[in-house]
C-alpha cells in the first residue's frame, strides 16, 4: 500500500466514526485555544502595564519621602514629611535632568453652580507639564507666574468637565469653581488620554502648588518631587546626581540612610515586565496541561481504536499489508485529528490579535 493509499483510508475511518473523531479534536481544540489564549493575555498585560508606566512621564524619576518612625513601628515609603520646594529648587537642571517638579495631592469636593463632583487636586508647577507630556484641549496651563502669585486658577481634565457640566466638550474657560469654598478660575482643559498608572489624568485638577499648599491644605510638605531625565541613557547619572542634591539639602552623613527615596521609572517598568512575564509562564504552563491533555486523549482512542479494528487489521494484514501500513494508517489518523483540532483553534489566535491590539484601558 502506498502512502497516498494508506491517506485515503485513514480519512475514510474517520469519517466512519464522525463523533469519535470530533470529540477527539475537541481536547487539542481547548488545548490549543487556551495556550495561545494565556500567551497571548500575559502579552497584552505586559504591553499594557509598559504602556501605562511610560505614560506616566517621560523618562519620569520620582523622589519621595522616607518612612516614619513612631514608638519603634516603621510606616511605609512617604509617610515621613521630609520633602519641601526648597528640595526641589536645590535640584539643578542641567545636562542630564531636563524638568523638575514639586507635587502634592489630594482628594477634594469640586462644585460648579449645580454639578459637583470628587476628585484629586494636584498641585505643582509649570515644570509638570513637560515632565508629564501634559497637552492642552482649550485654554493654557499654569505659568510660573501664578506659582509665584498664588493665583487661585486650574487646569481641569475632561472627565472633570463632563462630571461638572455633563459634557467633556462643554465651554468651561473662564469659569469659576469651588474647592473647599476656594474659588478658583478655570484657565484650561487637558486633553483626554485615559488612565496612565493608579490615577486617570483625565480626572484630575492641577492648580499652582503654593495655592493649594496654602489655601487647601494648610501644609508646606510635598507628597513627591516628579524629574524628568534628559534622556533615557542619563536616568542613572539623573539619579545619582538627585541624591546628592537631597543628601546635602537634608544635611545626610555619609553612612546614614537617607530620608528619601528616588525610585527610577525604568526600574519599575523592569519589575513591572518581570511579574508579568511570570504570570505568562505561570498561564502558558496551566494551558499546556490542557494541550498535553488533549494529546493523550488522541493517544487513547488511537489506542481504543486498535482493539476495535482488530478485525480489520487481521483482514488486510491476510491481504499482505504489512506492520508499517497498519501503524502509517493510524499516524496518519492522529496526525488529521491533531491538525483539523489546531485549524479549529485559529479563531483563538485571531481573537488574541485583536486583544494584543486593543490593550486593557
Amino acid at each position: 500500500m502506498n502512502f497516498f493509499e494508506s491517506i485515503r483510508v485513514s480519512l475514510r475511518a474517520l469519517r466512519a466514526n464522525k463523533l469519535r473523531s470530533a470529540l477527539t479534536m475537541l481536547g487539542i481544540i481547548i488545548g490549543v485555544a487556551a495556550v495561545i489564549a494565556m500567551v497571548g493575555i500575559g502579552n497584552g498585560a505586559t504591553a499594557s502595564i509598559t504602556a501605562r508606566i511610560q505614560g506616566m512621564g517621560s523618562n519620569l524619576l520620582t523622589i519621595t519621602s522616607g518612612q516614619s518612625n513612631s514608638g519603634g513601628v516603621k510606616g511605609g515609603v512617604g509617610s515621613s514629611n521630609t520633602l519641601s520646594i526648597d528640595d526641589a529648587d536645590k535640584i539643578k537642571i542641567g545636562t542630564a535632568v531636563k524638568a523638575v517638579a514639586p507635587f502634592t495631592d489630594n482628594d477634594f469636593q469640586v462644585v460648579l453652580g449645580s454639578g459637583n463632583t470628587s476628585t484629586q487636586i494636584s498641585g505643582t508647577t509649570e515644570s509638570y507639564e513637560v515632565i508629564k507630556n501634559v497637552t492642552m484641549a482649550s485654554g493654557r496651563f499654569i505659568t510660573k507666574a501664578d506659582v509665584e502669585s498664588n493665583a487661585r486658577v486650574a487646569v481641569l481634565g475632561p472627565t472633570v468637565v463632563e462630571n461638572l457640566m455633563g459634557d467633556a466638550n462643554a465651554s468651561i474657560i473662564g469659569q469659576v469653581i469651588k474647592i473647599k469654598n476656594v474659588p478658583f478660575q478655570v484657565i484650561g482643559v487637558t486633553t483626554a488620554t485615559g488612565s496612565t498608572g493608579f490615577q486617570s489624568s483625565d480626572d484630575m485638577i492641577t492648580a499652582p502648588i503654593t495655592t493649594v499648599q496654602a489655601r487647601l491644605l494648610g501644609k508646606k510638605t510635598l507628597r513627591n518631587i516628579l524629574v524628568s531625565a534628559s534622556s533615557a541613557d542619563l536616568m542613572q547619572t539623573a539619579q545619582d546626581e538627585i541624591t546628592l542634591a537631597m543628601e546635602k539639602a537634608h544635611k545626610i552623613q555619609a553612612g546614614k540612610a537617607d530620608d528619601f527615596r528616588v525610585q527610577n521609572q525604568a526600574d519599575m517598568l523592569a519589575t513591572m515586565q518581570g511579574v508579568t512575564q511570570t504570570l505568562t509562564m505561570l498561564l502558558g504552563g496551566i494551558a499546556g496541561i490542557s494541550l498535553l491533555v488533549g494529546g493523550i486523549g488522541i493517544m487513547n482512542i488511537m489506542l481504543v481504536s486498535v482493539t476495535e479494528r482488530t478485525r480489520e487489521i487481521g483482514i488486510r494484514k491476510a491481504i499482505g499489508a504489512k506492520g508499517m501500513d497498519i501503524l502509517l494508517q493510524f499516524l496518519i489518523e492522529a496526525i488529521v485529528l491533531s491538525a483539523l483540532g489546531g485549524g479549529l483553534a485559529l479563531p483563538s489566535v485571531m481573537w488574541v490579535l485583536i486583544l494584543q491590539e486593543r490593550p486593557y484601558r
